[in-house]
């Protein structure tokens, strides 16, 4: 007997070539596609046995708000999360929300099937490795981006969180030197010992790093005028 369900995703083609999938192979298809802005209401509305709800950021804070809010108003549906391979924190906050089960982009036919009917029955419908992973973030969870931060931070001098704070700016060696009053030679020690306590390879990379873990919320002000460069390139500081 066919599962009564609905394909959302904002991409209408994959929604609608799955949904066209899933017809053939004797399903009832609500609806093939939706805004995510949408989505929760849409299936609320519709009210099916199963809903395949897409995403293409499961690690994203408020990705699974439309899980939580399909739950509390239409807690006999069993949603589905179809989303890019997740990372264990993706499938915990999944499950966390309510969801039955996730189901990769890249999944078969076959196996998405396999998930709908397991959800359907009210069981768990997810990999056992990605299962295993989300168990073991719930129990032993990472650093959190503000852990982290504040650890990377405790690693640099004050002279070298002024050094970040510039390079995230967009400085180059020239404007950096100018603007903490030392050669241009020593503001490229200062960035080459930062690039290398942040194990990264470039300042970019050591900009986007610093974004990721708030490490420069953590850093309070820093005075451009601390330090001065004497005729040979010298620092002199208080």
């Amino acid at each position: 007997m066919g599962v009564r369900l609905m394909v959302v995703d904002d991409h209408r083609l994959l929604a609608e070539a799955l949904a066209s999938a899933l017809k053939l192979r004797g399903h009832r298809v609500l609806a093939a596609a939706a805004p995510a802005a949408g989505a929760a209401e849409l299936v609320i509305a519709r009210a099916p046995e199963v809903c395949l709800l897409g995403t293409a950021t499961p690690a994203e804070p408020g990705t699974f708000d439309p899980v939580a809010k399909i739950k509390r108003e239409r807690p006999q549906v069993a949603v589905l999360v179809l989303g890019p391979v997740p990372s264990p924190r993706g499938i915990a906050a999944a499950f966390a929300a309510g969801a039955s089960g996730y189901v990769r982009h890249d999944e078969r036919i076959e196996g998405v099937e396999r998930a709908i009917m397991k959800a359907r029955a009210g069981e768990a419908a997810v990999a056992p490795q990605l299962l295993q992973g989300a168990f073991s973030e719930l129990l032993n969870p990472a650093a959190q981006p503000d852990d982290e931060g504040r650890r990377l931070l405790r690693m640099l001098t004050p002279r070298e969180v002024e050094v970040l704070v510039r390079v995230a700016d967009g400085e180059d060696t020239r404007l950096i030197a100018a603007g903490m009053g030392i050669a241009p030679s020593t503001a490229r020690t200062h960035v080459q010992r930062v690039l290398m306590k942040l194990g990264v390879g470039s300042r970019l990379e050591a900009a986007a790093l610093a974004a990721r873990t708030g490490l420069l919320d953590h850093a309070g002000p820093f005075h451009p005028t601390a330090g001065r460069a004497s005729e040979n390139g010298v620092e002199r500081g208080p």
